[in-house]
């Protein structure tokens, strides 16, 4: 029996051509949050980040990829941040290779440069566009994730300089830079212990190559329709489009409405 179901959002609760939530998905989970099932949200957006989540009462969020993650009433379960060190080899890396970075911490996030493609983002998440500022000291403060605007021959390279690191990437032009240990894949299995459940009990909905890690490690794994190839491979279940429909159907698929 399924007791906990967690949600990405860019692209699985949203609607990639309104970026927002549409009505009848905010429908849907108020009826499935009525059987008792726990919802969880687990994004790669940072708390600051949830407001196309319209207040809705989720149960817990894991942010940030996993790198901090709390209850619906506020309570911080686990938080990771990125070491130092490696933000000082990453600082040097772009200093030689300009790229933009959008460092984010526990008060703000900040970029080295803005360009086109930041901007981009920007138009489909609504939440990315914060400003280009000072960055010599960033080493300094708790940065949990780095937004980086890299190929992924560079995003290959840079990690093997980057040992302590782990990248998750959800869009063509950039991936995010998170400390190892603290993925969706962590937030969940926190998450398990916290609700005093088991795994067993899981189910996830996704979209995006940062999703991939949490489509394996949950019980029983959805792909929505606009999802990637490689993730609807991996996944128990291909749905229809959030804007279609798709997360009713998949929770009517495993009788969970």
């Amino acid at each position: 029996m399924i007791k906990a179901v967690f949600f990405d959002i860019d692209g699985t609760l949203t609607d990639f051509s309104t970026h927002k939530i549409p009505p009848e998905v905010f429908d849907t989970l108020y009826r499935l949050k009525q059987t008792g099932v726990k919802l969880v949200i687990a994004t790669g957006r940072g708390p600051d980040g949830l407001f196309v989540l319209e207040g809705f009462p989720f149960d817990g969020y894991i942010t940030l990829n996993g790198q901090y993650c709390y209850t619906g009433d506020g309570t911080v379960i686990y938080e990771n941040t990125i070491d130092p060190a490696s933000i000082r080899i990453l600082l040097n890396e772009i200093e030689k290779n300009p790229v933009p970075c959008g460092f984010q911490t526990n008060t703000r996030r900040v970029f080295n440069f803005r360009n086109e493609q930041v901007d981009e983002i920007h138009a489909i998440t609504g939440n990315d566009n914060h400003p280009a500022g000072d960055i010599s000291n960033i080493d300094s403060e708790r940065v949990y994730q780095v937004m980086i605007f890299m190929n992924e021959d560079g995003e290959k390279d840079l990690l093997r300089k980057l040992p302590d690191c782990h990248s998750a990437r959800w869009y063509p032009t950039f991936f995010d830079l998170s400390p190892k240990g603290g993925t969706k894949v962590k937030g969940i299995d926190m998450f398990v212990k916290y609700f005093g459940i088991s795994l067993d009990e899981t189910m996830s909905f996704g979209d995006g190559g940062n999703d991939l890690e949490m489509i394996r490690h949950t019980a029983v794994s959805v792909a929505v329709g606009n999802a990637n190839e490689k993730l609807k491979e991996a996944a128990d279940y291909v749905t229809a489009a959030p804007a279609e429909g798709g997360i009713e159907a998949a929770l009517k698929q495993y009788h969970l409405l």
